[in-house]
């Protein structure tokens, strides 16, 4: 009997990777799209679209490497639960891969999260678990999954460890199979900001793995512990608040946080992110969401400090995820003026960057940097 229920639960999880990776197969990769700089001639910028998944943003990636890692541990069993705590894209993906193995999935998550991202969890088949404050979202996915005899999937946790980053089409492989015929395939920079974290250490191991002259940049929101744990070290931090864009920036220092792969770090003000994400949207005729800005502005930090040096290359960001989930929020101009965060001027400024390369004096004033913006060769 005991030998039955074991040859049972081997051929489920068998069968569960099987469903992950047919679905990768196919699914095709996502683009990566040039954004012109007429401001800052022989600096080309790429956008590497990630909200072209099946569920709308980079976090696809994620739930599908979670899945894998838990499958492969031994950590999800049929018919039981998975829990997650999540600002919503994780969650979204997450729900996702749990109807693809017919798992319950139950998100636990911040009340004010945008409706569009409940209702995105809500129709992959997952169940939202709202809590008024969110530094509970982890002591309440933890007794949501010992209760119910489920599998907490922890992304702060697992994020880092659960990728394959030395390749297997990660995003940073596909990163460099995508610039090969471009005026500069190698980056000179790589820019993405900080949700888990996950995503950082993936591009910061690959470029050290493939000895790629690429200097990294991490990106952190306004209410975020991430900038100041680069800066001093203390993974202690703590914040009483979460962060006012969605998916990046987390009120404690998360495991999946690698400082030591990143050359640099900045820390951008919401209204600047938002200005930015305005900005960009209005060029790609589609709306973007929060994390595109913050990861936009600092992107154009480092066309900046490219252009002056008088260097040409190349910089590539994310476009993390769709900003039609955030048409109540971010792109309603009531909700923007509730939380003081109208960005007309922001906007402006940003396509003044863009358009004529010149730097908004009061980014300058207000946001952080860490490390060092210019260009020094690598040391490999």
């Amino acid at each position: 009997m005991a030998s039955s229920g074991f040859e049972a639960r081997r051929a489920w999880v068998r069968e569960a990777v099987r469903r992950i990776e047919a679905d990768f197969q196919r699914s095709s990769d996502t683009h990566l799209i040039p954004l012109a700089l007429p401001g800052m001639p022989g600096v080309d910028l790429y956008l590497k679209d990630e909200s072209s998944h099946p569920t709308g943003s980079l976090k696809h990636r994620l739930a599908r490497s979670l899945f894998l890692h838990a499958l492969c541990n031994g950590w999800l069993r049929e018919g039981a639960a998975v829990v997650e705590a999540s600002s919503g894209s994780t969650a979204v993906s997450e729900a996702y891969f749990a109807r693809l193995l017919g798992l319950p999935f139950v998100a636990v998550m911040p009340r004010g999260t945008s409706p569009q991202k409940v209702a995105a969890i809500e129709f992959q088949g997952g169940r939202c678990h709202l809590v008024d404050d969110p530094t509970t979202l982890y002591a309440e996915s933890q007794r949501l999954a010992k209760e119910s005899k489920g599998h907490y999937m922890d992304q702060f946790t697992y994020a880092e460890r659960a990728t394959d980053w030395r390749a297997n089409n990660n995003i940073a492989e596909s990163i460099y199979q995508q610039m090969r015929r471009e005026p500069h395939p190698c980056p000179a920079w790589i820019v993405a900001s900080a949700g888990t974290g996950g995503t950082l250490a993936t591009i910061g191991r690959y470029v050290h793995y493939g000895r790629h002259d690429t200097r990294v940049c991490g990106v952190d929101a306004e209410h975020s512990v991430f900038f100041d744990h680069y800066a001093g070290g203390d993974s202690r931090l703590t914040l009483d608040r979460g962060s006012r864009i969605e998916g990046i920036g987390r009120p404690r220092v998360e495991a999946s946080f690698v400082p030591g792969v990143l050359d640099a770090m900045v820390k951008v003000p919401d209204v600047w992110s938002l200005g930015a994400m305005h900005a960009l949207s209005r060029r790609l005729g589609r709306r973007v969401g929060g994390s595109t800005g913050t990861n936009l502005v600092a992107a154009l930090a480092c066309a900046q400090s490219l252009k002056a040096r008088g260097a040409a290359g190349s910089v590539v960001t994310l476009l993390c995820d769709d900003g039609q989930r955030y048409r109540q929020s971010y792109f309603d101009d009531d909700w923007l003026r509730l939380n003081d965060l109208v960005c007309d001027a922001q906007r402006d400024a940003i396509d003044a960057l863009i358009d004529h390369g010149d730097w908004p004096a009061e980014l300058g004033r207000n946001w952080r940097v860490a490390g060092d913006l210019s260009l020094q060769a690598r040391a490999n």
